[in-house]
């Protein structure tokens, strides 16, 4: 997507906090709504960018900056032009509205006027999306104005469903006169009661590097440079993405999946279009209950927010049972990436498998499949 677009999605600088508001109160004002008084409760919301930093995150869209953006002080340190931001916090924020529970709720989504039409709104939306994901969190709720049409459009283009909260007073409204009639969408992020996938915590990385060589153990003999490769998890952590699949009533951890950061890889298999994964692992006594499928489905998914192509990932002939699981899910296998490898005294082909990714927003399964995966 980022060559596409030729811009980049990342959390913003302290320094750009000046800059995020700036842009925020241009983009609605070019709204709407814009033909109204901001109110001073309003504005206040609009400028507080580092508490919504710090009671969640506030993304930016950034592109190469231009000599005019400079001048007009909308440049990052880096150089970089802000075209867009949008902020995702926790339903204990002050700056929340709507969430409630594990909900996480993005707010002020913006569009810099002189970039609309390039796809902007709904690549910060995905963004915001990803994000909730690495939380854990059950769903995104929103809200937006009656009259903001393009929204209301964008957001049940991405599969939001109107809902009707459970508190509806806008934390931005000193009086009825401030108010605005607004449409609250909710988008369901957890597909399973009973799972609760996200990344792994610090204090969980040695339970997953034990879960795993017991995952790996459990059906497969390693090599002694193997075993240390899938217990390494901190720098993997560190550099790529763990994730965890958690009892969601116990919070007992069930398994794991390592995946890229948004724009990077984590194999040489990967090509410009696709993403990566590695170490699927299910603790043994979890077998039976879906949750390497669940995994797996994460990983096309994180693919599909990020605008990829196809997922691909390299597996050993001996790993039977994740084959199977591949092929039920739609994979292929990638011969012409196939390629042997030397692991001690053994010699084997590294085998490869590949999906496209699907462009619609993916769909809760129902409760009586859950149980049966």
């Amino acid at each position: 997507m980022a060559a596409a677009t030729a811009f980049t999605i990342r959390a913003a600088r302290p320094e750009e906090v000046p800059a995020v508001a700036e842009l925020t109160h241009r983009a609605f004002a070019a709204g709407p709504y814009g033909h109204l008084p901001v109110s001073p409760e309003r504005r206040a919301l609009v400028d507080a960018v580092a508490e919504r930093a710090a009671e969640g995150t506030v993304l930016v869209a950034v592109e190469a900056s231009d000599p005019e953006s400079d001048r007009e002080g909308r440049a990052d340190a880096a150089g970089g032009h802000l075209l867009g931001t949008a902020s995702l916090v926790r339903s204990a924020s002050s700056q929340a509205r709507l969430a409630v529970g594990e909900e996480a709720e993005l707010r002020l989504l913006a569009v810099a006027p002189e970039a609309r039409g390039r796809g902007l709104g709904e690549a910060l939306a995905l963004a915001a999306q990803e994000e909730a994901l690495t939380w854990g969190a059950s769903a995104v709720v929103l809200d937006t104005g009656t009259l903001n049409h393009t929204s209301q459009r964008l957001y049940e283009r991405l599969g939001y469903e109107a809902f009707s909260p459970v508190a509806t007073e806008p934390a931005d409204a000193a009086s009825p006169e401030d108010r605005i009639d607004h449409v609250d969408y909710r988008l369901q992020l957890q597909l399973r009661d009973d799972l609760v996938i996200r990344l792994v915590r610090d204090d969980e990385i040695d339970a997953v590097a034990a879960l795993s060589v017991r995952a790996y153990e459990y059906a497969y003999e390693l090599s002694d440079d193997y075993r240390a490769s899938i217990a390494d998890v901190a720098p993997r952590a560190l550099e790529h993405q763990v994730w965890v699949a958690a009892d969601a009533a116990t919070g007992e951890l069930l398994g794991s999946v390592a995946t890229p950061r948004r724009g990077s890889t984590i194999s040489p298999l990967a090509q410009s279009g696709e993403l990566d994964f590695r170490l699927l692992a299910v603790d043994p006594p979890a077998r039976g209950r879906g949750v390497g499928e669940a995994l797996t489905l994460l990983a096309i998914e994180l693919a599909r927010l990020r605008g990829l192509d196809r997922v691909v990932m390299n597996s050993g002939p001996q790993m039977t049972g994740a084959h199977r699981l591949y092929a039920k899910l739609g994979f292929d296998r990638l011969h012409d990436r196939e390629r042997e490898i030397v692991d001690g005294d053994r010699r084997f082909r590294l085998l490869a498998f590949t999906i496209d990714v699907p462009r619609t927003p993916r769909a809760p399964r129902p409760a009586d499949e859950t149980a049966a995966a």
